[in-house]
């Protein structure tokens, strides 16, 4: 994930670096990689473009993440049929 934009996952023009929000950077979650979570070995940043689109303003981008990954599984399981254990 090094050198990775958080957002768009380029690997092109790091331009602005990322700010994690306090609840994301506590306790076993602290120094690890928002993409991944392994290790953090360097620092985040946004790429030049998500930077002129302003999406390092949308807010904590582990957050951002989390969510489109869910709202992804979501249409996924949907599109193939898949059902919930128990339901």
């Amino acid at each position: 994930c090094d050198g990775k934009c958080v957002i768009c996952d380029s690997l092109v023009n790091p331009e602005k670096l990322v700010h994690i929000c306090s609840e994301c950077n506590f306790g076993s979650f602290q120094g690890n990689c928002i993409i991944c979570n392994g290790k953090g070995i360097s620092d985040a940043y946004y790429c030049q473009e998500c930077v002129a689109l302003e999406k390092d303003r949308d807010g904590c981008p582990k957050i951002i993440n989390i969510g489109t990954a869910r709202a992804d599984l979501f249409y996924e399981q949907k599109k193939y049929g898949f059902k919930k254990p128990g339901n």
